[in-house]
């Protein structure tokens, strides 16, 4: 079976459309039960847990890899103040970083993708960063 084309480094800076993501109670409950999160703000649905932009799907024009080969490597998220039910978000995916590496189980490709989500008038709510190693 042919390996699909190795992610190259031309594709760092590449951005996703601006998404809008209404952060609904519900959703808010949903993920918080799902991660096991106790705050009670949280199980009342009122603040979203700190992974929750996780759920906030975006794409990337042109970056295409094959999902069963991708290892979650890392994921952070520094906020500016908690999202909350009833926040718009407008959320951003960039490729910040593609390089390669070779482990115990041959060549790597490690991509590194930053999302940055505001409210609507533009002021930062939070950002995040993704580490995935698709092997």
């Amino acid at each position: 079976m042919d390996q699909p084309p190795a992610l190259s480094r031309d594709l760092i800076g590449r951005e996703s459309e601006v998404v809008l993501f209404e952060v609904e109670r519900g959703a808010i409950r949903k993920f918080a039960e799902a991660v096991q999160d106790q705050t009670p703000q949280s199980l009342r649905g009122d603040i979203a847990p700190p992974t929750f932009p996780t759920t906030f799907r975006m794409t990337i024009p042109g970056l295409t890899f094959d999902l069963a080969r991708v290892l979650h490597g890392a994921q952070e998220y520094r906020y500016e103040r908690p999202l909350r039910a009833g926040d718009r978000v407008r959320c951003r995916l960039r490729v910040a970083d593609v390089y390669q590496r070779t482990g115990r189980l041959g060549e790597m490709t490690f991509l590194i993708l930053a999302m940055d989500g505001t409210d609507e008038s533009g002021s930062p709510i939070f950002t995040g960063k993704t580490t995935a190693i698709l092997r």
